[in-house]
This record gives structure tokens, C-alpha cells and sequence, in this order.
């Protein structure tokens, strides 16, 4: 698959179906593995992937209240980081309730602390093996989209 060519889970970008995961990552080796992930668990459905933090922020202001059940966001992301967008999340009333997963590959002790004091509800450490990653996805995608209940607006 090229990085050109959408994944066929992905929602297309005009659409105003409800999503229950948005991820953000601009690495495609991980936006295919962590799709591949979810369709082999049957829960991409209702994914919506974004390439920058720029992106997210604009899909995540437009969506407001009615935005996905959760985010899975990658820090290392280019135009706006993955740190700026969970401020953004935590700071605007319609989004702040929404569940952030923070997915990315530090394990420095201070990024973690400093992610959780932003407000992350989790903090994953990308594992390198297929398998590990895999069955991380598996179980981020059942607890998240499946059995967390969302805060009400």
C-alpha cells in the first residue's frame, strides 16, 4: 500500500459519520500496523486517521462535542506536536472529556509524568514487536471503544 493510497478502513475526510477513534500518526508503518490491528479485532469501523497535530486539532474543533471516543495520539508529529494538541484537548469544555491514549515510543520517566499532569489518560510505550503491538492495539481498541464509558456533556 502507498502512503498515498488511504487504508480501506480509514473513514474517507468528508464525512460527518460518527468516529469512535481518531488516530493520530504521520509514520504509515504504524498507521498500517495499528489498522491492521483493529480489523483483525474487528474495530475499525469508525477510524479516522490524521497525519499532523494540525489536522487532529482542526478535525477535533469541527467535531466538538460529537468527536470520537478516543484519541490515540502519537507525540513526534509535524506542524503542531503531540504535546500541544492534548493541551489543546484538555483546554476547549467540548472536547476535554474525550479519552487521550498517548502512543508513542519514549520511555523517559519526565515525558511520561508531564503527559499524565496534561491530562493523558494512558501512556503506551509503542512496542517493537509485531505481535506485542499487535495485542497492545487489540486491547487499547476493546477497553476504549468498547467497554470505557464517556464522560456526558
Amino acid at each position: 500500500m502507498s502512503e498515498a493510497e488511504p487504508p480501506a478502513t480509514m473513514l474517507p475526510e468528508a464525512t460527518n459519520e460518527a468516529v469512535d477513534i481518531l488516530l493520530v500518526e504521520d509514520n504509515p508503518n504504524d498507521v498500517q500496523l495499528t489498522l491492521h490491528a483493529l480489523n483483525r479485532y474487528r474495530l475499525t469501523n469508525r477510524v479516522r486517521v490524521v497525519r499532523d497535530g494540525a489536522e487532529a486539532l482542526e478535525f477535533l474543533r469541527a467535531r466538538g462535542a460529537d468527536g470520537p471516543k478516543v484519541v490515540f495520539l502519537d507525540l513526534k508529529l509535524p506542524r503542531v506536536d503531540g504535546i500541544e494538541v492534548l493541551r489543546a484537548i484538555r483546554g476547549d469544555a467540548r472536547t476535554r472529556t474525550i479519552p487521550v491514549v498517548v502512543l508513542t515510543s519514549s520511555r523517559e520517566e519526565r515525558d511520561i509524568a508531564g503527559l499524565y499532569d496534561l491530562g493523558a489518560n494512558s501512556y503506551i510505550v509503542k512496542p517493537v514487536d509485531f505481535e506485542q503491538f499487535t495485542e497492545a492495539i487489540r486491547q487499547l481498541g476493546l477497553y476504549w471503544v468498547l467497554l470505557n464509558q464517556r464522560a456526558p456533556m
